[in-house]
C-alpha cells in the first residue's frame, strides 16, 4: 500500500511517482529559454537518425524559427559533419557557447569539444550521461523555439538520461524497411510510453529508390511494412524518406542546409501545429 508522500524524493521507492520524475529534470541556466524539445530516436544504429534530426532542424529554420540541435549521441556524433562545422565550442565563465551553423542553427556536440574529430570518446556510462546533462544545463542556448535532440541508438543508460533529464515534448522514431523493424520500433515505443513521452511520428529512412529516368520506385532494402507497424503501435504520422544521392552528398560535404526534398514536410508542419497550440 502506498504511504502518504512527504515530498522527500531521496528516500522514496516509488519509481512511477510523477513528482519524483520531475525532480530528475535538469534546470536550464538563466541565459537559456528553450520552448519545445523533440527527441529523435531509433531502436538501433545506422538507420539515419542524425540525418532526420538535421533535416527537421533545417526545415524549421527555413520557416524563420530559432532552432537548436543537442547532439546526445556522445560517442558517435555526426551532426557537426553534416553542417560542415570546423570551429570548436568555446566557454564563458561557467557556461559553454554553442556553435552556429551557416543559417543560424545553434549546435552542441562532443565533436565540437574534441581536439580532433576522429578522437574516440572512451567514456563510461556515468560520464556520458553527465555530458548530456551539461549540454542541456550549462550551454547558453538563448531563446530557442525548437530544440532537436539527436539521441544515441537503442535504449541504453544515455537514452534513459535524455528521457529523464530533459523536458521532451515528444519523440520522432526513425527506422528502416527491414523485417526486424517491428521489434526495433517496439522497443522505442515502449520506452517512450514508460517515460510518458508522446510519440509524434515515425520516419522510414531508405524507404525506396526512385529512378530519375522512368520514375519507378524500387524497394532496395525490402518491401515496406511501416504502415502495419505504425498501426500496431498507434502511430498516425508516417514519413518515408527515399534513398537520395543528393542528400547523402550534402551531408558528406557539410551542406545539409542546402538539401531539397519534401519527404519530411508533413512531419515538420505537424510540429508547427503543436507549437502554435502550445503558444495559444
Amino acid at each position: 500500500m502506498a504511504t502518504e508522500c512527504d515530498h522527500d524524493c531521496s528516500k522514496c521507492s516509488e519509481s512511477d511517482c510523477n513528482e519524483r520524475k520531475e525532480s530528475l529534470k535538469i534546470k536550464q541556466n538563466e541565459l537559456s529559454n528553450v520552448k519545445k524539445v523533440f527527441g529523435v530516436v531509433s531502436g538501433k544504429g545506422g538507420v539515419g537518425k542524425s540525418l532526420v534530426t538535421s533535416m527537421l532542424a533545417v526545415l524549421s529554420r527555413r520557416k524563420g524559427l530559432k532552432v537548436a540541435i543537442l547532439d546526445a549521441d556522445i560517442t558517435g556524433p555526426s551532426i557537426p559533419k553534416a553542417f560542415g562545422l570546423k570551429e570548436k565550442a568555446t566557454g564563458m565563465d561557467k557556461f559553454l557557447l554553442p556553435v552556429k551553423s551557416k543559417t543560424g542553427i545553434s549546435i552542441m556536440s562532443t565533436n565540437l569539444l574534441l581536439e580532433n574529430d576522429t578522437d574516440p570518446v572512451l567514456w563510461r556510462g556515468p560520464l556520458l550521461g553527465g555530458t548530456v546533462k551539461q549540454f542541456w544545463g550549462d550551454v547558453v542556448w538563448g531563446d530557442v523555439d525548437y530544440m532537436y535532440v539527436d539521441m544515441p541508438p537503442g535504449t541504453s543508460d544515455v537514452a534513459l538520461t535524455v528521457f529523464q533529464s530533459l523536458p521532451l515534448d515528444g519523440i520522432i522514431i526513425v527506422t528502416s524497411p527491414q523485417d526486424l523493424v517491428s521489434m526495433i520500433v517496439g522497443k522505442a515505443v515502449k520506452m517512450a510510453n514508460m517515460m510518458n513521452v508522446p510519440i509524434i511520428g515515425i520516419v522510414e529512412n531508405m524507404s525506396y529508390f526512385q529512378c530519375k529516368k522512368c520514375g519507378s520506385k524500387h524497394s532496395i532494402y525490402g518491401e515496406s511494412h511501416i504502415e502495419e507497424v505504425a498501426k500496431k503501435f498507434g502511430i498516425n504520422v508516417i514519413s518515408k524518406l527515399p534513398i537520395d544521392m543528393n542528400i547523402a552528398t550534402a551531408c558528406d560535404r557539410g551542406l545539409i542546409e542546402l538539401f531539397v526534398n519534401d519527404s519530411l514536410d508533413e512531419l515538420s508542419d505537424l510540429l508547427d501545429e503543436k507549437f502554435e497550440e502550445k503558444a495559444k
